[in-house]
């Protein structure tokens, strides 16, 4: 009995970080799969939402700043606000660069994010990071509060996946699509080709923040090893590329068989010998890398490759074709 309910709990934990990194790859959806953009520094916009979240939610404490003591809809709404405050000043001068340029500086900027919040400790703590973050629903019996967490998490995703699936068939997603393929074309076609990327840049941001901000309270702790670039950029990567990018579908998918792969090779690992203990996070990268080739192998485009959406014109003759 024990074991079954340990698995249980197990189940939930993975579906609930699973969702939250299906957030992290819509946001990523909307820069990269929608835009074209290239974007590397997720873990900085990530680890903002995580922190900014995690202060204005904790008690008073000499260790760093807090005290605000905010709802969590408030705190929410306010990591996101200025994630993509921080995002528009990046688009602002990073977004004129293109593919690799593009990768290179928002590495560093993000990079630049992490050494801030890792060694201003009057505001963060510094290496300690925030700790004792209040948790939505914790006052509820377990496993209540876990699974109220869980439905908050999946709700989120659902809402953002409804409204990025309404944005991608409305004008705004074919313009973005437009740029994605053809900028040159798009600019000729009178289209603010800048305005549009800095949208997507600063919508991926903010959703890449709310994840962050929802780990903070799961966890009930930041630090700057909870922003490392392996899991909230590279993984983030991998789940889009796997699941299908430019399709709002693939990016659910590709994160939670993702992590769902990530957490079993911690499993699996776990039994090896001791003198391959050092090597665990090599030997997990390696099969994460495995997994892809994989994948990529069977399915070039990812498991959900993109649909274009059809367009009104073309809808309105589909239907008289049928209808006649």
């Amino acid at each position: 009995m024990d074991q079954t309910y340990g698995i249980f709990l197990y189940v939930i934990s993975l579906l609930t970080m699973g969702g939250i990194y299906a957030i992290l790859a819509l946001g990523l959806n909307i820069q990269w799969g929608f835009t074209g953009l290239f974007n590397a520094g997720i873990a900085g916009f990530y680890a903002i939402g995580a922190y900014v979240s995690a202060i204005l939610t904790t008690a008073p404490t000499a260790r760093h700043l807090g005290g605000y003591e905010m709802p969590y809809p408030a705190a929410f709404a306010a990591a996101m606000i200025v994630a993509g405050i921080l995002a528009w000043g990046v688009g602002k001068i990073c977004l004129r660069l293109r593919s690799d340029y593009l990768a290179i500086a928002t590495i560093g900027i993000a990079e630049i994010f992490r050494l801030i919040l890792k060694n201003e400790t009057w505001a963060t703590n510094g290496p300690r990071g925030v700790s004792m973050v209040p948790k939505p629903f914790e006052t509820l019996p377990e496993p209540w509060n876990a699974l109220a967490f869980l439905a908050m998490v999946l709700i989120t995703v659902l809402v953002i996946y409804l409204a990025l699936e309404t944005a991608r068939k409305s004008p705004w997603g074919r313009v973005m699509t437009a740029i994605r393929e053809n900028e040159p074309a798009a600019r000729a076609a009178g289209k603010n080709v800048a305005k549009f990327r800095m949208e997507g840049f600063v919508f991926g941001c903010m959703l890449m923040a709310l994840a962050g901000a929802y780990t903070a309270h799961y966890l009930k702790f930041i630090g700057p090893n909870a922003s490392d670039p392996l899991t909230a950029t590279f993984l983030v990567w991998v789940m889009l590329v796997v699941g299908g990018s430019a399709n709002n579908k693939g990016a659910i998918l590709g994160a939670f068989l993702m992590w769902t792969v990530w957490s079993a090779t911690e499993i699996l690992t776990g039994y090896l010998p001791d003198a391959w203990s050092i090597r665990t996070a090599y030997i997990r990268i390696f099969l994460i890398g495995l997994v892809l080739q994989i994948v990529l192998q069977k399915f070039p485009h990812g498991i959900l490759p993109e649909q274009r959406p059809t367009s009104p014109t073309k809808a309105v003759e589909k239907s008289g074709q049928s209808g006649g």
